[in-house]
This record gives C-alpha cells, structure tokens and sequence, in this order.
C-alpha cells in the first residue's frame, strides 16, 4: 500500500475490506475510519501546485523564465543600462571640462543627462533585477517607496528639462537679440533647480500620506488612487508634451518663413523684341542697373544671416527628433498608467506584467536616445565624443576652435551652403 498514491490505496483498501468475514467487519470499519482520516491528514498537507505561487496578493502573475531566456533578457537590459550610463556621462564630461561648451545655454543639456544618468544608475539595475526574476520586489516594503519616488523624479526630471529645452529653443530663434543676453548662468540655474523641485514635488504625496504606493512582499507598484494618476500623469508627462509640440510647431513655422526671405529670384529674362526706341533701351538699362544693385546688396544681408537660418533650420529639424522620439518612447506608457485605475481599480494591477515591463522600459530608451540625438545635431559636441572615446584628451578646445574656423571659410566662399 505504501507504494500507491492516494486514490488508489483507497481502492484497495475497500477491496480488502470485502474479502473479511461479518464477524471480523467491526474491527475492520474501525481500522477504515482511522486510515480515512489518515489519508485526509496526508492530503491536506501536500504541497499546492506551482501556479499558486505565481500569484501575489494583488493578484499580478509572476513570469517564469528559462535559462536562455534569463540570458538573453538579462544581457538585452545590460546592455542598455550600460549604453545609457556611457552616453549621458560624455555629455556631462564633455560640458564640464571644455571650455567651449561651457555655455549656460548647455546647462540645460547637463541637466538632461543628469536626469538620464541618474534613471540608469538608481533605477535601471532594480528593475532589470525585478524583470529577469520574473516581476517580483525582493527588495522590502521599505525600499519600496524609495525607489518610486527616485523613479519617478529622475525620469520626470528628464522630461521636464526636454521641455524647458524646446522652449529654450524657441527663445533663442525668435529673439535673437535679446534673449542670449538675458540667458545668464544664474538664470539657468534657476531654471533647472525649478525643474527639480518641480519633479520631487510628485514624488512627495505618497510619502506623505495622500496616495499609498501598492506595496506587498511581492509587488511595488506605485499608487493608484484616481486623483493622484491625473495629477501626475498631467504633470509629469501630458503639460510637457503639449508645450513641445507648440514650440516645434512655432520653430517650424519660424523656418518656414525665414526659408522663404532666403530664396533669391534670379534676373529677370531678356524680352524678345526685334524692334526697340532708344528711349526704351535707356529705361531698361537703368532697370537692370537697379536690380544688379539690389541683387548685390541681398546678396550681402544673405551671407551676413546665413547663420540665423541656419540655426533655425538646425533647431527645427533637431527638436522635430527628440518631440518624436519622446512620444514614440514614453506616450504609450504613459496612456497605460492614466487608464489602468480606471480599468483595474486603486487596488492593484490587471494589466499583464509583460506588457506594462515592455512599455516602461521603452520609456526608459529615451534615456538612451537623447544624448546621440542632441550630438547629432552638434558638431562641438560630436568633435568631442570622438576625442574622449579616442582618448584624446589634450588640445580639444584648440580642435574645436579649428573646426569653426573651417566652417567659417567654407561659410565666406560658399554662402548658400548649408549644413
């Protein structure tokens, strides 16, 4: 009997006790009744199935994965936390120790990277480790509220700063004149510490009591209280976006309009006539006269602004990219977390851990994005990633002093170049 699983020792057990005698049956009741409860003891201590265990409290299944797939994901996440710390620590190097970028207009851009630097360094290994275990918070209760609030400021933080940006932008090409000299360092400053406070600011009502993050042994989840997603959400994600898109919407009618001053009508076309007075012929003379004059001077004023188109075709096509990239990255995840208290309840999550994994860490891409894409765009800033990584760090300044001087030439002998 010892060798049958449950069930069947029952079985035969009842057999058995049909082949005893009547007068032997009372014993034998007796001895059933006592291995029915044995067994009931038995079952009721075996261990439940697995995919018990894949469930927490809130309900959100925990992923099991493979050994190669523990890999492949594990070495994907790596990968793209290391190429976020890289990128965002060249362009806080390359804006501290060169003296040509040293640019209060470049402090908003040290901002960014800081902002991405500190998403890759406090708040990209957790999740990696979070992910490759399958969803689960090993970290503590107490941790938990640590790492919401650091994941919500720094990657705020960061938006927050691309929209100061793109209106930065649209300053200094509308009002060439006057806004660079009122763009002083301490102003700057002013402007990225606002961003900052701004950004913690929706990290503190959690902490405070209004809206308690979801946080179990097995899920940190931050809160979804109704109220507190819409403030949030509004603040941190859909106010920025709609001012970027003002702002490259204006640049790019500002482009628009300064590409069409910039286009230069050629002389006008001889007139076919066989028969002409000399009064005629004097007057269309003195005609021609007056627009190789004019054309002489707009040649002039074209090659003297030739810069300031330039810039605005520059500031038009490159927020055009990062307005882009930064929606393809963080508008879906952002959709998700406004609708999911309203689909799932304050409580916890319904959403499929896979899905709301995949969206966030397509958010945290941005991060990765923005230094190459302001490098782009940059030729100082291209000119010295390419000195750091070759480790060439002596005479950079005088490099970049070079480099714009060559751009001067090329602009003196060509001025309808454009790069």
């Amino acid at each position: 009997l010892d060798n049958l699983n449950g069930s069947s020792r029952v079985d035969m057990m009842f057999f058995l006790l049909s082949q005893i005698e009547p007068e032997n049956r009372l014993t034998s009741e007796v001895m059933d009744v006592r291995f029915l409860n044995k067994m009931h003891d038995t079952t009721t201590t075996l261990p439940t199935p697995s995919f018990m265990d894949n469930e927490t409290r809130c309900g959100e299944p925990i992923l099991s994965y493979g050994h190669v797939e523990k890999v492949l994901i594990g070495g994907v996440l790596t990968l793209l936390t290391f190429l976020t710390v890289c990128g965002n620590l060249l362009v806080v190097i390359s804006v501290c120790f060169v003296k040509k970028l040293k640019q209060p207009s470049n402090y908003l851009i040290v901002s960014l990277a800081v902002a991405d630097l500190s998403v890759a360094v406090v708040v990209m290994p957790f999740v990696s480790i979070t992910d490759l275990i399958g969803g689960q918070w090993i970290f503590g209760r107490a941790f938990c509220n640590v790492f919401i609030a650091m994941d919500v400021m720094c990657c705020t933080a960061s938006i927050m700063t691309l929209c100061v940006i793109s209106i930065d932008r649209y300053l200094g090409i509308t009002k060439p004149l006057t806004y660079p000299v009122r763009q002083s360092g301490k102003c700057m400053a002013k402007i990225v510490l606002f961003v900052w406070l701004l950004s913690a600011s929706i990290t503190l009502p959690p902490l405070f009591g209004w809206a308690q993050n979801v946080n179990d042994d097995n899920v940190c989840l931050i809160s979804q209280d109704l109220g507190y997603t819409i403030y949030s959400t509004t603040v941190a994600f859909y106010i920025p976006m709609s001012v970027m898109l003002i702002m490259y919407y204006r640049i790019y009618r500002v482009a628009k309009v300064s590409a069409a001053k910039h286009t230069i009508a050629g002389f006008p076309k001889a007139e076919d006539e066989e028969s002409m007075n000399c009064v005629t012929a004097v007057l269309k003379l003195q005609r021609e006269v007056e627009v190789c004059v004019s054309f002489s001077r707009l040649l002039k004023n074209d090659r003297k602004n030739i810069s300031i188109f330039k810039r605005e075709q520059k500031a038009a096509a490159t927020l055009g990219i990062v307005v882009g990239a930064f929606a393809v990255c963080w508008l879906p995840f952002f959709l998700l977390s406004t609708a999911r208290p309203f689909i799932c309840g304050v409580q916890c999550s319904c959403v499929p851990l896979w899905v709301e994994r995949t969206l966030l860490w397509l958010g945290y891409a941005n991060s990765l994005i923005n230094p190459f894409i302001y490098a782009f765009f940059n030729r100082n800033l291209r000119t010295t990633y390419h000195n750091l990584i070759r480790c060439r760090y002596r005479n950079i300044n005088r490099k970049l002093s070079a480099a714009s001087m060559h751009e001067a030439l090329k602009l003196a002998e060509r001025p309808d170049l454009v790069l």
